[in-house]
């Protein structure tokens, strides 16, 4: 019988084989030689097939065999975010301590959806949790968070709170369903704010009816289905449109974001029903809140509102102004959520905090540590300013959380997610925080930020690039001089298929850009000047 990880006698299982996997990891990066294999796709796709053979063999190979055959095949086919040429994403080198946590995670195999298959994993994520509010929101005494697979449901669980809030207002009048638009290309058209730059559709018209009360009553349970879902511009393209609109209700919430927004605030709104976000343009890569108002004030008065805001956008890494778009929020009873999946661990800092200042402000915040946070995936949080708004998210099974159990005194933890069974991903960054404590993130961060500005010095000093502007976080974004998209997507493409560099793609409205993404606070200023001289040599062509 294969032997089990956990128990008394699980660690002495595991050990012979971490060993296997510990040396054939070291085996692999050295075969690979780079940051990613060289040849491209097919390549890579030929050597783990040769690799793999029959995926589910008659008779097993054993578990050192197996081990080693599998993992130095996906090691030699990784794209390694610790080398330091491998920058396209926001996709970190993790920290060895915080491995070796989520080993001992996998090993426990704790699912935080009740208290007894999670008794010390579920204290430990309420309580790191809770820590990590108070980063955000200092002077709130009851902020929580919850524990995400990312910025992605994060974003999504953020629209869903603000849209339970909204479904609190008053009732208005039935209106007549929506027709789906004939045209399928206009139906997935992004919704830019009328009167911005980019306006090419108007927003959906939203019925008329009595204008309620701005602050919004207890949230009520209920999702409601919205016909035409649009595509943001950097969206992959969704399903089939809602088939109705209900007959009646309060009206539906409205969400403004930046066309910099991450793609996921879009999608979001769709998988919630929600109409078509408003999308505001943002051709200096930042929202302007003077536009986000003339969008707002474009909207029926009935329709309560959410503005997307971005704390280190996915393009540039720039960050909307937030104290003035929490002005803008408050002038018009909205709320305001920060996307802060890239900006937000800037908090540990004392030199960078002040770049998210007026975070403090929003609804709900997303946070992501397995960006600047060095955590391997997933490592994402959502943040509320008091727990009391993470009641919409309740819900009841009996099997997992009987009311007489929760009234005895045992945790109801299904209202920690949208999910049902959750590993404890919250342990390796319990782990990091103590082992490293606020400076030593601070200090990985002020290097990494650091870095990012050696690197744009570089590339002004290089008369064959172009810097688009100052890195704001840690991502730069450069190409060859006067170089077009086509000659900026060879390049890029080159370096990738050579094995020796993997950078990042960025469109902006002045053309196409190479984008390094720097979040290895262990990388030397020789390795920035060998991705310089790299990068320059591949500029024609």
């Amino acid at each position: 019988m294969p032997p089990l990880a956990g128990g008394a006698a699980g660690p002495r299982a595991l050990r012979p084989l971490l060993d296997a996997v510990l040396d054939t990891l070291a085996t692999g990066a050295r075969d690979r030689a780079g940051p990613l294999p060289a040849g491209g796709p097919e390549a890579v796709a030929r050597a783990v097939r040769d690799a793999v053979g029959c995926a589910i063999p008659a008779e097993g190979t054993g578990a050192d065999e197996a081990l080693r055959a599998l993992v130095h095949a996906v090691t030699v086919g990784a794209a390694d975010p610790a080398d330091p040429h491998c920058v396209a994403h926001l996709h970190c080198p993790p920290l060895a301590v915080a491995v070796a946590a989520d080993l001992a995670a996998s090993a426990l195999n704790p699912s935080l959806d009740s208290w007894d298959q999670a008794p010390a994993a579920s204290e430990l994520e309420a309580r790191t949790s809770r820590a990590l509010a108070a980063l955000v929101y200092p002077a709130a005494p009851a902020a929580d968070a919850l524990v995400t697979t990312g910025g992605t449901e994060a974003n999504q669980l953020a629209l869903l709170l603000a849209r339970e809030a909204a479904a609190g207002r008053p009732a208005r009048a039935p209106a007549s369903p929506t027709a789906r638009p004939a045209d399928r290309s206009a139906a997935h058209a992004p919704a830019y704010a009328p009167g911005t730059p980019g306006d090419r559709t108007a927003a959906d018209p939203a019925p008329a009816g009595p204008a309620p009360e701005h602050p919004p009553a207890d949230p009520w349970p209920g999702p409601y289905a919205l016909p035409r879902p649009r595509r943001h511009p950097d969206a992959p393209r969704p399903g089939p449109p809602h088939p109705h609109r209900p007959a009646h209700g309060p009206p539906a919430l409205r969400v403004v974001c930046g066309e910099n927004a991450h793609h996921s605030v879009v999608r979001a709104a769709w998988l919630l029903g929600l109409p078509d976000p408003v999308v505001v343009a943002t051709p200096r890569g930042v929202l302007d809140p003077a536009a986000v108002a003339a969008a707002l004030g474009q909207l029926p008065d009935e329709a309560p509102q959410l503005i997307v805001a971005t704390a280190g956008t996915t393009d540039s890494g720039a960050i909307d102004p937030l104290p003035e778009l929490a002005d803008v929020a408050a002038a018009y009873g909205a709320r305001l959520h920060v996307d802060a999946a890239y900006g937000g661990p800037l908090l540990f800092s004392d030199v960078h905090a002040a770049r998210v200042r007026g975070i403090e402000r929003a609804h709900t915040v997303t946070l992501d540590l397995h960006k600047l946070g060095w955590q391997p995936v997933a490592a994402g949080l959502l943040v509320v300013p008091d727990a009391v708004d993470l009641a919409p998210l309740g819900h009841r099974a009996d099997y997992l959380s009987a009311a007489d159990d929760t009234a005895a005194g045992f945790p109801d933890l299904l209202g920690r997610s949208a999910r049902t069974t959750r590993r404890p991903d919250i342990l390796k960054v319990a782990v990091t925080l103590r082992a490293l404590g606020r400076k030593g993130l601070a200090e990985l961060i002020d290097r990494t930020c650091a870095a990012a500005q050696h690197l744009a010095d570089l590339i002004e000093a290089t008369p064959g690039l172009e810097l688009h502007s100052r890195p704001t976080i840690s991502t730069v974004l450069f190409r060859p001089t006067g170089a077009d998209p086509p000659a900026v997507a060879r390049a890029r493409r080159r370096l990738l298929a050579e094995g020796r560099a993997v950078l990042g793609r960025a469109a902006r409205p002045d053309g196409l850009w190479l984008k390094a993404t720097l979040l290895n606070p262990h990388i030397q200023p020789s390795d920035l000047e060998a991705l310089v001289k790299l990068v320059e040599g591949h500029r024609t062509g």
